[in-house]
């Protein structure tokens, strides 16, 4: 009985250890398909990451430009200000008779000043500057040789910047060389 026994252990295990059988059609293609579905994975992977990224880009894009814009929001009404403290300029530089009058027009115009700076409103310094185009408004040219050429000599109108940004340009008054006077007698005609 031993013998029957060892056979039939042997035939159960010669059949789970078969060689391989030849690759059928089938299975080369579900091989196919998976392989297929795979690059198919990854490509929608990358564009789940590129979206993503973009997605990211665009919230910090919006939420930096809904800073800007509640940064300078205030900007054009404090540009509606400006004209408001140039008076006060124009007053406090006049002459009004009254000192009491005079300070306290100086008090209103120190205290508006103050709160227009709290905002981010910043003034423009330029008399003894060089004339920059970028913050000045040459208004007059001045032949003179007390300063160099291209400094701004007088102002006619203060500039300002709202945080960093050109709110109004100074108006300017620049000066220039004076020009070389030509002599009366000389005469432009050749002898031939």
């Amino acid at each position: 009985m031993e013998n029957t026994e060892i056979n039939a252990e042997a035939t159960s295990a010669d059949s789970t250890t078969t060689p391989e059988t030849p690759v059928s059609p089938e299975l080369d293609q579900l091989r196919i398909e998976r392989d297929g579905l795979r690059v198919e994975r990854d490509e929608l992977r990358d564009t789940l990451l590129r979206r993503k990224a973009e997605f990211e880009n665009f919230r910090k894009r919006n939420e930096r430009e809904r800073m800007e814009q509640a940064q300078f929001a205030s900007m054009e009404t404090v540009g509606d200000l400006l004209p408001i403290l140039d008076d006060f300029e124009r007053a406090i530089a006049s002459d009004s008779g009254s000192s009491e009058y005079a300070k306290g027009v100086q008090m209103i115009y120190q205290r508006m000043a103050e709160v227009l700076k709290k905002t981010g409103l910043e003034p423009i310094d330029t008399v003894g500057k060089p004339f920059d185009p970028h913050l000045h408004q040459a208004v007059e040219r001045v032949e003179t040789s007390d300063s160099p050429e291209n400094t701004v000599v007088g102002e006619f109108q203060r500039g300002y910047r709202f945080k960093g940004k050109m709110l109004r340009p100074s108006m300017v008054r620049v000066a220039v060389a004076p020009a070389a006077p030509t002599p009366r007698n000389a005469s432009k005609i050749l002898n031939i």
